[in-house]
């Protein structure tokens, strides 16, 4: 029997054992696609690996600090490439809907022996303003004394622009910012040789917002506007306007 809803025009509604039936096949499915992200998981722990050779400086809290400091002790680095031209006053509203995820699991990845970081070209003065002002609490650092996003693919140069040569998500395109989202994740070993592992971009990043994963489960999903711009909803968390939203 077909019903209208709040932004739903009708769905089929059913008796509860009609309804078991068909979840139980969605959950055979569901399965599936476990297994198959565990094996794809497992793929990509499996890539070969690249040594670092590059040093690398970054404006932190305790001052200059290598990437070998910002892996504070442990083996494992993962850096969000947080999007923030030097030139612009705030930080990326969407890299912060991400960024709004990552407070308080640092605590559990060090049990993993994983630092996870931010990482902009803005500087830090900047970062620390902003971060204070969205009461963030993971650690965010400033490259913008090295080449280390250009490096990794998330920031580009004004010839790259022009030229529709931006080299992004492993492809030369046209990218649509002089900035752009990724993470990047890396290895030291006992020696201190450091290895970059993964990077990743554009829906590569979808995983690490935990706001999305909980969206696809609600009926209207994420009930965004399309490939366009589909992330026109987002705002900064304290820009909101209190007590609206869709319906």
């Amino acid at each position: 029997m077909p019903t209208k809803g709040k932004g739903i025009t009708s769905h089929k509604v059913v008796p509860h054992a009609e309804w078991l039936r068909a979840r139980l096949v969605l959950l055979a499915r569901e399965k599936k696609f476990t297994g198959l992200r565990d094996r794809l998981s497992r793929q990509r722990r499996e890539l070969p690996w690249e040594k670092v050779e590059k040093d690398y400086v970054f404006d932190g809290p305790k001052g200059k600090e290598s990437l070998a400091d910002l892996f504070g002790g442990k083996s494992q680095l993962i850096l969000y490439h947080f999007m923030w031209d030097p030139r612009w006053k705030e930080g990326c509203p969407h890299c912060s809907f991400w960024a709004d995820n990552f407070n308080g699991i640092d605590v559990h990845l060090r049990q993993r022996d994983v630092t996870m970081l931010a990482v902009s070209r803005a500087p830090l003065k900047k970062l620390t303003k902003f971060k204070r002002r969205m009461k963030w609490s993971f650690q965010w650092v400033s490259s913008h004394r090295s080449d280390f996003n250009h490096d990794y693919s998330v920031s580009f140069t004004p010839k790259e622009m022009k030229t529709g040569k931006a080299f992004y998500n492993y492809r030369f395109m046209r990218a649509p910012c002089a900035e752009m989202p990724g993470v990047s994740v890396f290895y030291r070993d006992r020696r201190g040789a450091i290895f970059h592992t993964y990077s990743s971009y554009g829906r590569g990043i979808d995983m690490l917002n935990l706001a999305y994963q909980y969206l696809d489960l609600a009926p209207k999903g994420r009930d965004e506007a399309g490939p366009g711009n589909p992330q026109q909803w987002v705002r900064y968390h304290d820009r909101y306007p209190q007590g609206t939203g869709t319906s």
